[in-house]
């Protein structure tokens, strides 16, 4: 089966938690044929939402691992991404806006625009992704969907355009009135499948009236032939359309929708809207670098004749092996192929190629560009690309946050200890914001994530997939040393052992660096380092990034500049320049006043405002500096700046003291210095530890 690209839809469904992303994605699925029968997210049949297919997602009723599906509506052919909202699953979100060419953005018509809303809007604006919006929830308690729209255009600069208003709000929700065809829409039957066109309601028409004008004052910026037509009263629907569609593509206009997916309101018509205003893959401009030609940009066709480039987005472990889900940008992909692996230059044949349901698939033979698949048994990483033979093109990569909090694994036997390890190769390939090393010095084995639920639902699949026993140690904060203030060096590294020795001497100074991580700044004149040794140098001081000498943590923000030396016709080498900035950073850190710095976090709390003074308290307790707060009469919004070090454990504070009402989010924000009174109390803990090992 080939699809024709023009009525290809690769959309994703993004928002923040408990917006019913996934409950929306069932509503599609079902309206769509792709399934016969609703199941909840947290159903009272304990059978749960087709797209959370691990058994993680149905328990704790969150979305953990983006998932793929395929589904037809009028004639067109949509693949949908059902993406996590927890912040510690960001790069599920970026790995599927990297390879999407449209998204709706949920919207809770209670919450409104949230924290984690801001994260999604801001990692669709960096893949620049078309998108349109869904107020879903319209039925709750509460619900506002013009306040909404407000903070849409507020929080988020969206140009945010109405496209129906609501029958009724809350427990009275009825339909939607659409602005375009101007008609009043029901949705009827046990599963809200039958729509219904009416007349609208007539204590509705004024309204509707006054809003059509703002949709079609909007919709006109875009088009010259819509705005003639509006003066002359003669628009059309395909009009609209059209001029809508081009605003969306330009990323200069957000068509709003409202409904409930769980009340089975609204869904069909942002089916329609996906069809008639997000980008067709052909709409979408795509670059590859030439990493023969010093990475030069090539744009992409989509085009099925032309040489393939795709991109290895996703990886999973599934029943059958390791599943890579593929974006094909150009080409096409045929069972039997024989690709390359872009960056490893490694060849492989494609043997099956399957489109996926969720965690079903089915058998194709051939894939169009534009398409979204998978493959299976093909030995790559997350993020390569795949070309035809002859080409060494790579696609633009993703996004990836540094990890922020750390845990210590011991396996309880040699059993558990093989089983942790194949657990650790695949969570590593399968995710990039997820990191695993041994110690050198304490030979335990250390994970790295996004957080406490990230690392938490990791050991828990390890169990579970792997049956690996694994304990785990108290989590560990990733902190950072830098310097405060500018100091000097001058050191000379001098060793005679018989025969040749090593000489080098370097000098210069070290200074805080604003931005990034560390700078080596050459400004040697006469050549009194050989230029040869530079490099040597640098490769010195660098080593010395590793561990500060504070409490052992990586050093960051520190630029180095050489400016003095001195060589040996016969002693010097590449080693004893080595070995000189080695010894020249030992012997200006300590002169630089070093800090130790800390990770703080965003953490955003939305609470019912009664208890706005209790999570207030909460936060002040954890060395919290409150950034802002907002109250719409309801709900009070909390924003924060905390250490990550005091959030352990904060989610059974905050449910204790509001009776379980509050949730909050965090993300990581900066890096800050530690106050001295818990730097010094660093400092002990280090030597206390230094002590054990050199006991040991």
């Amino acid at each position: 089966m080939s699809i024709d690209t023009q009525k290809l839809r690769n959309i994703g469904i993004s928002a923040h938690i408990d917006s019913g992303k996934t409950t929306l994605t069932e509503r599609i699925l079902y309206y769509t044929q792709r399934i016969h029968a609703i199941h909840e997210v947290r159903g009272k049949d304990g059978v749960g939402a087709t797209m959370d297919s691990m058994e993680l997602e149905n328990e704790r009723g969150i979305t953990i691992a983006s998932a793929a599906t395929f589904c037809e509506w009028d004639g067109h052919f949509i693949n949908i991404i059902d993406t996590p909202g927890h912040v510690d699953f960001t790069i599920e979100v970026e790995r599927a806006l990297r390879v999407l060419d449209g998204a709706i953005l949920v919207l809770c018509a209670v919450g409104g625009v949230q924290s984690q809303s801001i994260t999604v809007d801001r990692q669709m604006n960096r893949y620049k992704v078309p998108r349109v919006a869904f107020i879903n929830k319209c039925d709750r308690t509460g619900a506002d969907p013009y306040r909404v729209v407000e903070q849409l255009r507020d929080k988020l600069q969206q140009n945010a355009v109405l496209m129906q208003i609501p029958i009724g709000l809350e427990a009275d929700l009825q339909g939607v009135v659409d602005l375009v065809k101007m008609k009043a829409v029901y949705f009827d039957g046990d599963n809200g499948e039958k729509i219904r066109y009416e007349e609208i309601p007539a204590e509705l028409a004024g309204e509707a009236g006054s809003r059509r004008e703002e949709l079609l004052d909007a919709a006109s910026m875009f088009s010259d032939e819509l705005m003639e037509a509006v003066l002359e009263d003669r628009a059309t629907e395909e009009m609209i359309h059209a001029a809508l569609r081009a605003g969306v593509l330009a990323r200069e206009i957000t068509p709003v929708f409202l409904g409930s997916a769980y009340k089975n309101k609204g869904v069909q018509p942002l089916l329609d809207a996906v069809v008639h205003y997000l980008p067709c893959p052909a709409d979408v401009e795509n670059v590859a670098l030439d990493t023969e030609n010093e990475e030069a940009e090539v744009p992409l066709a989509t085009d099925p004749s032309k040489p393939l480039v795709a991109l290895a987005f996703k990886l999973e472990d599934g029943r059958y092996g390791q599943l890579t889900y593929v974006r094909v940008y150009q080409g096409k992909i045929s069972k039997g192929d024989t690709l390359i692996n872009a960056r490893s230059g490694k060849k492989f044949k494609v043997g099956r190629l399957v489109r996926m349901h969720a965690n079903e698939m089915e058998e194709i033979e051939t894939s169009n560009s534009g398409d979204i698949v998978a493959m299976f048994g093909i030995d790559c990483a997350s993020g390569d690309t795949f070309c035809a033979e002859g080409l060494r093109l790579s696609m633009t990569s993703m996004f990836v946050p540094e990890p922020v909090i750390s845990l210590a694994l011991t396996p309880k036997d040699n059993k558990a200890q093989v089983n942790m390890s194949k657990a650790l190769n695949r969570f590593t390939k399968e995710d990039p914001t997820f990191r695993a090393f041994v110690d050198p010095e304490s030979g335990e084995t250390i994970i790295q994530g996004m957080g406490e639920l990230h690392l938490d639902v990791y050991v828990e699949r390890m169990k579970r997939e792997y049956s690996a026993d694994v304990s785990t140690g108290q989590p560990q904060v990733a902190y950072r040393e830098t310097v405060s203030q500018r100091a000097e060096f001058n050191y000379l590294h001098k060793k005679q052992t018989g025969g040749s020795g090593q000489y080098g001497r370097v000098a210069g100074f070290m200074e805080p660096l604003e931005d990034g991580e560390f700078e080596f700044v050459d400004k040697i004149v006469g050549g009194v380092i050989p230029r040869e040794y530079i490099s040597s140098c640098e490769k010195g001081f660098r080593s010395c990034m590793k561990k500060g000498t504070l409490i052992g943590a990586p050093v960051t923000g520190i630029r180095i500049t050489i400016n003095d030396g001195a060589s040996h016709s016969v002693d010097s080498s590449d080693m004893a320049f080595q070995q000189a900035a080695i010894g020249a950073f030992k012997e200006a850190y300590p002169k630089a006043r070093p800090v130790i710095m800390e990770p703080i976090m965003k953490v955003v709390v939305e609470t019912p405002s009664e208890f706005q003074g209790q999570v207030l308290a909460t936060l002040n307790q954890r060395r919290g500096i409150i950034v802002g707060t907002s109250e719409d009469g309801v709900y009070s919004v909390v924003e924060a700046e905390v250490p990550l070090a005091e959030m352990f454990g904060y989610s059974t504070a905050l449910r204790s003291s509001t009776q379980g009402k509050a949730e909050f989010t965090m993300e990581f924000a900066r890096y800050r210095p530690v106050p001295q009174s818990i730097a010094d109390e660093l400092k002990k803990q280090h030597q206390e530890e230094l002590k054990k090992q050199s006991a040991a």
